[in-house]
């Protein structure tokens, strides 16, 4: 027999009573009424649909076994209403105030069972159901109305505690990365993983400072992005909103809002965002804040140092993905003129954070497209994007006088121009080059590029090999012992004979010295070395080892090996 009544009864014999409102954030999204008319307890009633077919999407977030003339005075909306038909009236105008007093209060649908009182449809009733097309079901045999509750609300219920849990589960995550001060990037990544979604956050000028992607790259998710972003307005509270339901809620910082969250739908696992991801965006937006008082450094220039070093050290998956981060960040590289910029600040330069803010502001002003962060090396990175018809060299000396009006001693060096995100690493590759051969006290030159590397520079940049010191020690150690032991200046003979290109005669005058007191000097260097100043081999080899001698000498010590 059929139960009455719209309450459940748990093994204490208390009312499992319906929250006044569904759960702000559930684990999963409610049953739908097409999900619920396929369990198999109502499966067992031969369902069938005649009104409100385009409705089985509805939630069903209760059960309500009725049968009363006005049900709806019990409802707040939601509810699976079951009946017999029982006290259904004849009445024509009352069929219809009963139909539309359950539509108007929003409830899922009604079931009628078609085996005591009716044995087919009213036809009134469903005449007021297709007006309001509202959900009608029939079942033509006996269904347990009270098991169908049972079941109905276990599901409910369960996906309740369900939620709860997972609720708490991300509350605990985040708490944890803010308790050990993690960084914005892997707060982020953390929400982009346990939603499964792509998520970025954007600064107020609509640049993707981070972003993340769950398995896969970024290059769908910031392909176009300010265009897009642009197109998604701001939701007064965390919503979907745009053309593309992007999940959208506010980051703040001090009680002013300096950017958005925005998870993506993912067409590549699941196209839908829902509740559960709202909670983790807005999570994910506290976790930020805090962090922002603990990370101090911009986090639009963390975004340009990870997207160069990532160009330099080639961790992009494709040109597709550098591309797309590099414009998402407000920098258009199709089409320009790349060229990497290294800025040496040299030994104790210290945190150079204020130093990229300034060459970012003033490269700007110039109306230049830049990436500017730290780079291997102890070198500022400088990504220059440049029109087809813009000159470089202007540019780059501006860069210099910025530079050396704090750091005067800095060597700026620059790489050949590239055409691709891609070569980007060959640039920095040769700029750093560059920069390792600038020899200190060289004339002062605004900046440094592969043309500049001659001789002198090629020593000085393999100035840490270890080869290239036991040549120099080979050729030159025992006159250099030898004036230390004796007091003599036969190396500095040595020199100028060799600055003189072997001119015995030009070589004594430079020298201050009588021919007959340099050629003796020379001859007693041919003794102490073993070697014919004669031949032209030995000379090369000598004049070689003396430049490296001198240069292993400056005071800016050897380079790493």
């Amino acid at each position: 027999m059929n139960g009455f009544g719209g309450t459940a009864y748990d093994a204490a014999g208390r009312p499992l009573t319906r929250p006044s409102e569904p759960p702000r954030i559930p684990g999963r999204p409610p049953l739908s009424l097409a999900e619920v008319l396929r369990l198999p307890v109502l499966a067992a009633g031969a369902p069938e649909v005649v009104s409100g077919h385009g409705q089985l999407a509805r939630p069903v977030r209760w059960v309500h076994i009725t049968e009363l003339l006005d049900p709806a005075s019990f409802l707040k909306g939601g509810e699976l209403v079951l009946t017999t038909g029982m006290p259904l009236p004849e009445d024509p105008a009352l069929v219809r105030r009963y139909v539309d007093e359950l539509a108007d209060v929003g409830a899922a649908g009604l079931v009628i069972e078609l085996v005591r009182r009716y044995h087919r449809p009213p036809s009134e009733l469903v005449r007021a159901c297709l007006a309001r097309d509202f959900p009608l079901v029939l079942l033509s045999r006996t269904v347990n109305f009270v098991e169908v509750t049972q079941v109905l609300h276990s599901l409910i219920v369960g996906s309740q505690v369900e939620s709860l849990r997972r609720a708490q589960d991300v509350h605990d995550t985040f708490t944890a990365l803010t308790l050990r001060g993690a960084g914005p990037e892997e707060v982020v990544d953390m929400a982009a993983e346990m939603s499964g979604h792509p998520v970025v956050l954007e600064n107020l000028v609509h640049q993707a400072v981070i972003c993340g992607s769950p398995g896969r790259g970024v290059e769908g998710a910031l392909t176009g992005w300010e265009r897009r972003s642009r197109a998604t307005p701001s939701p007064d509270r965390t919503g979907l909103s745009g053309p593309e339901d992007w999940l959208v809620t506010a980051v703040e910082y001090r009680g002013e809002r300096w950017g958005r969250l925005l998870m993506l739908p993912d067409g590549a696992r699941d196209p839908a965002v829902g509740p559960e991801d709202a909670m983790v965006l807005e999570r994910t937006a506290t976790a930020l804040t805090i962090a922002r008082l603990t990370h101090h450094t911009r986090w639009e220039r963390r975004a340009q140092r990870t997207l160069l070093l990532d160009l330099v050290e080639q961790r992009c998956r494709s040109r597709g993905e550098a591309r797309a981060r590099a414009e998402a960040l407000g920098v258009p590289v199709a089409g320009r003129r790349l060229m990497v910029v290294l800025v040496s600040p040299g030994p104790g330069a210290g945190e150079t954070t204020e130093l990229e803010d300034r060459l970012t502001d003033e490269l700007g002003a110039a109306g230049a497209a830049v990436l500017v962060g730290a780079v291997p090396g102890d070198h500022i990175g400088v990504l220059l994007a440049l029109p087809a018809a813009a000159p470089w060299r202007p540019l780059v000396e501006r860069l210099s006088r910025s530079v050396r009006e704090s750091r005067p001693d800095a060597v700026i060096s620059v790489g050949s121009e590239v055409s691709d995100l891609s070569q980007t690493a060959r640039s920095f590759q040769q700029a750093a080059r560059v920069a390792d051969a600038a020899v200190p006290g060289t004339p002062d030159k605004a900046f440094h590029e592969l043309s500049d590397i001659g001789l002198r520079q090629l020593l000085y940049a393999l100035r840490g090999d270890v080869r290239l010191q036991e040549f120099v020690e080979r050729q030159l150690g025992r006159l250099v012992d030898y004036d230390e032991r004796h007091g003599t200046d036969l190396l500095p003979v040595l020199h100028t004979f060799l600055d003189a290109a072997g001119n015995k005669t030009v070589a004594a005058k430079r020298a201050n010295l009588s021919r007959q007191a340099f050629y003796q000097r020379l001859h007693s260097v041919e003794r102490v070395l073993g070697c014919d100043l004669e031949s032209g081999e030995q000379r090369t080899q000598l004049h070689v080892a003396l430049t490296a001698f001198r240069l292993l000498r400056l005071s800016r010590g050897p380079a790493p090996s």
